[in-house]
């Protein structure tokens, strides 16, 4: 008996011990397999880059998919999948409409983050390594049932909101109705007192300023700060007379009237150099002036020209005076409209009888594959008309946006356009080109009030809408625009509007163009502008780009004028050229220190495909890192090309320019490239352009503006009295050109062996991680590296390859280095 319970015994801890290897070995595997956990982490990190593309379908297709998805049962997978229009098909359209519609609503976008680091932690991604999880995931439910408790509250007030219903699940509902029968008003107060704390957790928020010693400090220090203005204003004074001169202090106007010895004869030069500060319009004096015969000046022009009452300060008797940065050129003249022709356009209307023939042809197609409608009118446009139909209850969308050839074939017209549905309304609109076409002349967009009291900073005209609507918008909100279409199409035209919008309405003193045009013929005209809106690289003869090896070093040179403002808007205290022009204007920034005032520079390529053939990364990436981090200092890109293909409009190119514009292309995959969508194949040329905006894309007539307009525009100017060259940007010199330098002896750098190691150490002959790594600037590490080449450490100049590393270990160097000591 005693045996068979030892036996008994050993069994059961036989058992315990093998299935103790199991969980440990299954421990091991999960904890110790590094391929299991990149799977996972892949996995989980696709899982959520899968729920982005499809909540971002959900928002934008939704309302077409939610029948589809809920009757998918009924009428099967096949059948469905071809009328879901959701980016993931049939199952990224089920994830939305329970995640978003059923669940969670807009808060569902919440959910990623978490999943997203998680699989990060996983991969052990250097940028989670700090990150809690923990802490991202209670964040993350407690911001979605905040959210969502007060959408659904705020919905319960405004129920007729359409934009606020989109953003509603079914849990926003549910916690709206829940805390509002609670608490009624008190829900406010309620999720007022959590946000709060919320913030306080998030933000570590340890202590709150204390009002009272604030105050306390700010009020003691007055007398202090009052007793030090005057003497400061000396100071500056003196600084700024010894290192401008006396008439240049004249030109800033800063006078010391304490002065007993002023003259009288200066005083009255002073005042009327006050008086002559230029206004921001100026007229012609002769006697048959006309309203047509003044410039078009901005409406909000330099509004510091003039001395004010808030800015004498009689506790010094110092006046002072706004910077006037067009004081330079005080006589420049804006062009005048007359430059532009007066183009009688007879008004081609559409005849009521085209209208009616359109509107039965639609509607017999329609109603030939069994589709009705309960609704149509139309919106005539210069060259299009807008036709929107409401169709029946129970038609789906998608069988409307599937006949746009059949409506085509009945109407006899090219370049129709269906859009199912029309954004920000309940309808479908399908575009229709006039018969006859109405001509949209610039001059009239130009003179219009929309444009002339337009207070955009950099206002450029794209157009008029299928509504007859003046289309303008501000280059710096944009920030950067991306330009296709096929030759004959319109593109070129289109700069130039772009162009002359700009130089109407800036004075040269505010904007500076860098032109580049490799045909070497479409922008030429603008050479005459050379002296006055211009900018081009020091010891350049021309002044309109043309070369491939010009345009990487103006585009290298671009990066440093950005690196360089970055640097002044750090000194300053400024997030932006705006902020910084202002307190430049308001003499809180001083000239001595380096800071300037700081014109907008627009960057203008024509052709950026031929500039992607020769010259490829060497172009797309200082064009990628000035798209990403120019916008706050005020340089802006305007990219135009007649191949909008994947090679050319990179990906990391892409996604800088989220405004763009097409005229009419190829083939339907051109037109995918530039505007993420198809309709620009089937424009009808003449500047017929799609805009693509904000996720919205809509039709616009690109105003007419001819070759002898803008000649005349640009002779105007030329004509006038400019700077004394073009504005320069920072000198840049290539690896290329370093190469051909001698370094003299003696000359070595005091950095030359830590170099020599860092490159060794690395095995990368690179300027770029001298420059990281040692904290450099290009000039001094492109001389660095060069220095290693004569001594043998790395290999000769190879384009946009890296250098060879001649030295294979720190031993060799050593020796190496030691024999540089002695030759030297």
């Amino acid at each position: 008996m005693a045996d068979i319970q030892n036996t008994y015994k050993n069994k059961k801890n036989t058992a315990k011990q093998s299935k103790g290897l199991d969980i440990q070995r299954i421990k091991q595997f999960f904890t110790l397999d590094s391929r299991l956990k990149i799977t996972l982490g892949i996995i989980i990190q696709a899982m959520a880059l899968c729920l982005l593309i499809a909540f971002i379908g959900h928002l934008v297709h939704g309302n077409t998919d939610q029948s589809t998805v809920e009757a998918l049962q009924q009428i099967g997978i096949r059948s469905a999948g071809k009328s879901i229009h959701n980016w993931l098909g049939i199952v990224g359209a089920t994830m939305a409409y329970y995640l978003m519609y059923r669940w969670f609503g807009i808060t569902a976008f919440l959910l990623l983050p978490p999943l997203y680091i998680a699989g990060a932690k996983l991969l052990q991604q250097r940028f989670v390594k700090n990150i809690s999880l923990l802490k991202v995931m209670i964040y993350a439910v407690i911001g979605i049932l905040w959210c969502d408790t007060a959408l659904g509250y705020l919905n319960l007030y405004f129920p007729d909101t359409k934009y606020l219903t989109i953003l509603l699940g079914g849990l926003a509902f549910t916690s709206g109705e829940l805390v509002n029968s609670l608490f009624g008003w008190g829900t406010t107060i309620i999720l007022a007192v959590i946000a709060i704390i919320y913030s306080v957790y998030a933000f570590n928020v340890t202590a709150l300023p204390s009002r009272g010693n604030f105050f306390t400090r700010f009020v003691s220090k007055i007398p202090q700060r009052v007793a030090s203005v005057p003497e400061c204003i000396d100071d500056y004074n003196k600084k700024a007379y010894d290192t401008l001169g006396k008439d240049c202090m004249l030109g800033t106007a800063i006078v010391n009237l304490e002065n007993e010895e002023y003259d009288r004869e200066e005083e009255a030069s002073t005042a009327s150099n006050y008086k002559d500060i230029p206004l921001s319009v100026e007229k012609n004096n002769s006697a048959s002036e006309t309203v047509e015969q003044l410039a078009v000046e901005p409406a909000i022009d330099n509004a510091y020209s003039n001395p004010k009452d808030e800015d004498i300060d009689t506790a010094p008797h110092t006046v002072f005076v706004d910077y006037d940065p067009k004081l330079d050129l005080s006589g420049y003249k804006y062009p005048t409209i007359d430059l532009l022709e007066d183009v009688e356009t007879t008004k081609k209307e559409v005849t009521p009888e085209e209208l009616r023939q359109n509107k039965d042809k639609i509607v017999q197609t329609l109603t030939d594959f069994k589709i009705g409608i309960a609704s149509i009118k139309a919106t005539i446009g210069p060259t299009v008309t807008l036709y929107e139909i409401i169709p029946e209850p129970g038609v789906k969308i998608s069988k409307i946006k599937n006949l746009e050839d059949d409506i085509a074939l009945n109407l006899a017209a090219l370049g129709i356009r269906i859009i199912a549905p029309i954004p920000g309304k309940g309808t479908i609109g399908i575009e229709v080109p006039n018969k006859q076409r109405e001509m949209v002349p610039f001059r009239d967009i130009l003179t219009s009030e929309k444009f002339t009291k337009s207070v955009m900073e950099l206002p450029i005209i794209l157009g008029k809408s299928i509504s007859n609507e003046a289309i303008i918008m501000d280059l710096v909100q944009m920030p950067h625009v991306l330009i296709a279409g096929a030759t004959g199409q319109g593109k070129s035209v289109g700069l130039n509007v772009l162009l002359a919008s700009l130089i109407y309405k800036k004075h040269p003193s505010q904007l500076k163009l860098v032109l580049v045009d490799p045909k070497k013929v479409e922008l030429s005209l603008y050479s005459h502008l050379e002296k006055h809106f211009l900018a081009t690289l020091p010891d350049t003869k021309e002044a309109i780009i043309t070369e491939t090896k010009k345009v990487v070093d103006t585009l290298n040179s671009l990066c440093i004028e950005m690196d360089q403002r970055y640097d002044l808007l750090k000194k300053a205290g400024t997030r932006n050229i705006k902020e910084y022009n202002h307190k430049f204007i308001k003499r809180k920034l001083n000239p001595t220190q380096g800071h300037r005032f700081l014109p907008y520079i627009v960057l203008v390529i024509d052709e950026f495909a031929d500039m992607m053939m020769t010259a490829g990364k060497e172009v797309e990436l200082p064009i990628a890192r000035l798209a990403q981090l120019a916008r706050a200092i005020g340089i802006h890109l305007v990219l135009a090309t007649q191949r909008p293909s994947v090679n050319v409009i990179t990906g990391i190119i892409k996604a800088n320019f989220p405004v763009r514009i097409s005229f009419r292309v190829t083939s339907r995959i051109d037109s995918r490239t530039i505007l993420d969508t198809g309709g620009a194949e089937q424009l009808i040329g003449q500047g017929d352009m799609l805009l693509s905006t904000n996720s919205s894309i809509i039709r616009l007539q690109c105003p007419f503006l001819s070759t002898q307009e803008i000649e005349d525009i640009c002779h105007f100017i030329g004509k006038q009295q400019g700077y004394s060259s073009a504005y320069l940007l920072p000198e840049y010199e290539s690896e290329e050109d370093y190469t051909k330098m001698e370094i003299e002896p003696g000359e070595q750098d005091p950095l030359f062996e830590e170099a020599a190691r860092l490159i060794v150490i690395h095995q990368q002959g690179s300027t770029s991680l001298i420059q990281r790594k040692l904290k450099l600037g290009y000039n001094r590490a492109g001389r660095l590296i060069d220095q290693l080449e004569v001594a043998g450490v790395v290999g000769p100049f190879e384009g946009s390859k890296a250098r060879d590393v001649l030295v294979q270990d720190e031993r060799t160097l050593e020796t190496l280095l030691s024999n540089c000591r002695t030759t030297g």
